[in-house]
């Protein structure tokens, strides 16, 4: 019997692994983010739903409008989708962090206990659909069964192991999870970004140490009786099991450790839900709660006293600034230009991107090395020093330097992050994120065309950080800077090397660069640019 292993432990056999099934997947044209919970029967295919949501997408080859910019989700609108079987939401997350780049206030962790079959994942789910707000992470407890030995699989397949017993599970792994996510922390590449985590679990809350990590601790409490019919008819079902075998697990196992170990919990919990789902007057109450606790939680951005506290101060010594020769200032002179072509504007962007990618290059660390030549002699040279070098750009306008950066670095490997800007906050939200694997490992070059406020690339290098890249491995590369985007990203990152082909000192009171290049998006892409003309990309992503 093979074990799945999501986060290091095998899912508890017969159970659906929470972990496979709630992570967003990937549908061309739609963003994906935000709350990730179980389908109606707590299992999808991944197919349906790739159908459900095709119909949502425009029909390949129809007629073609003129391309349009995108801003992010409209306060009025349903920041959602809802397929047959699932609820995926579109909002962006708005900043966790500070003006420092730090984490100021953790994620609001709700741990739900109770007896096996008492409705914990559907008052969760009821949770999150009376809540209605996006980075949501649904995390249960049947994901953190400790590996199964080969005697206690045949134990299991016999109903005679105990998967009741405090024993059977890896705390420590779930308390690292946890605080991983409490701290917007990656875990395992499989879960980030929650503003809101939700643990159930019938041994929630056996472990002082993880009930310290608990904001608030809900029991649901269910009458026995009705938890054996719920798991008679789940386990007959649903798993094919056999009554005798149920019933005997019930007795076994089942019942006593729930007197033992679960009930006497009740005492810890903050709520105790009689009757499960059916109580929605406790779960109205719960989620008023928590509504107010993430609004004492939200950060609120002051992008005109982020620009006045570093007025006068001199650039950091972190920006490298590509040398300003005639040929480098003509390049600028024609791209700068409102009346220079299209593709006059993509030729030209090009090749200051591939300068700037060359010179980044230079602040790798380099080791010395040597080869032997064609002739059979020493040459003392340099080779590079670190694992591997991968490229992350912030959509849009950031992915068009990554043609330059695959020119001079051979099968570099590429991520994605989305950031825009909500047109009623000011302030960025991520929208999407695909990072490669292990990238905690490698020297990360990120790259955006304009930074204005630096709001964006804040985000965007935080991002990076919760995936534990080191700071000082990341570079962020930029055609046009303005002085306050540098000053923002070296104040909250004082170890990022900033990297760009020019600075602008201005921005004007919409926080645009001035003189600027205008919206480099617009103009690379072909896009209507909006009325205001803006130099942010994609509704304005604050740089």
């Amino acid at each position: 019997m093979m074990a799945c292993t999501h986060l290091g432990s095998p899912c508890r056999p017969g159970f659906p692994c929470v972990l496979a099934m709630s992570s967003p997947p990937a549908y061309p044209g739609i963003r994906v983010s935000g709350c990730w919970t179980l389908g109606a029967e707590g299992s999808s295919s991944s197919s349906s739903n790739a159908e459900s949501l095709d119909r949502l997408l425009p029909p390949v080859g129809a007629g073609r409008s003129p391309r349009k910019r995108t801003t992010s989700q409209c306060k009025s609108e349903p920041p959602l989708l809802r397929t047959s079987k699932r609820t995926i939401y579109t909002a962006g997350r708005p900043p966790w962090y500070n003006e420092h780049g730090t984490q100021s206030k953790e994620a609001f962790a709700i741990g739900l206990g109770g007896g096996s079959a008492s409705g914990k994942t559907t008052v969760a789910r009821m949770i999150i659909e009376a809540l209605d707000v996006p980075w949501v992470v649904l995390l249960s407890m049947d994901s953190f069964y400790k590996v199964l030995t080969r005697q206690q699989q045949e134990q299991a397949a016999h109903n005679n192991f105990n998967f009741d017993h405090p024993d059977a599970f890896d705390f420590d792994l779930i308390i690292s999870t946890l605080k991983k996510l409490k701290q917007g922390k990656s875990v395992k590449k499989t879960l980030y970004g929650a503003n809101v985590i939700i643990f159930e679990g019938i041994m929630a809350f056996a472990d002082k140490t993880l009930l310290e990590l608990l904001d608030m601790k809900i029991f649901v409490d269910t009458d026995s009786d009705i938890r054996l019919v719920r798991r008679l008819r789940r386990d007959i079902s649903e798993r094919g099991r056999d009554i005798e075998g149920v019933i005997k697990q019930y007795n076994k196992f089942v019942k006593p450790a729930f007197d033992q170990y679960i009930q006497p919990t009740m005492r810890v919990a903050d709520i105790v839900v009689p009757r499960g789902s059916g109580n929605t007057v406790a779960i109205d109450l719960i989620v008023q709660h928590v509504h107010s606790q993430l609004e004492e939680r939200k950060l609120r951005w002051d992008l005109a006293a982020l620009a006045s506290a570093h007025q006068c101060h001199p650039l950091p010594r972190t920006l490298s600034v590509l040398k300003s020769t005639p040929q480098v200032r003509g390049m600028h002179t024609i791209i700068r230009d409102r009346e220079t072509s299209r593709d006059e504007f993509i030729f030209y962007s090009k090749r200051l991107m591939r300068l700037l990618i060359e010179h980044a290059l230079s602040f790798l660390p380099f080791q010395d090395c040597v080869v032997q030549t064609p002739q059979g002699q020493d040459y003392s040279g340099k080779c590079y020093a670190g694992k591997q070098i991968t490229g992350v750009s912030i959509l849009r306008a950031g992915e068009t330097m990554e043609p330059a950066l695959r020119a001079v670095c051979k099968d570099v490997r590429i991520g994605t992050i989305l950031i825009q800007t909500n047109q009623f906050t000011g302030e960025p939200e991520l929208h999407y994120l695909r990072l490669p694997k292990d990238i905690s490992d490698d020297h990360v070059i990120l790259m955006d065309c304009t930074v204005s406020t630096g709001a964006a690339a804040m985000m965007a290098v935080r991002v990076l950080l919760d995936h534990d890249v080191p700071e000082d491995k990341i570079f962020l590369l930029s055609l046009l800077m303005a002085e306050m985007g540098v000053h923002s990203v070296a104040y909250a990152f004082p170890r990022v090397r900033i990297i760009t082909t020019a600075v602008d000192k201005r921005i004007n009171d919409l926080f645009r660069i001035i003189p600027g290049i205008g919206n480099f998006g617009d103009r690379y892409f072909g896009t209507d640019a909006v009325p205001d003309g803006s130099d942010e990309e994609e509704g304005g992503s604050a740089g």
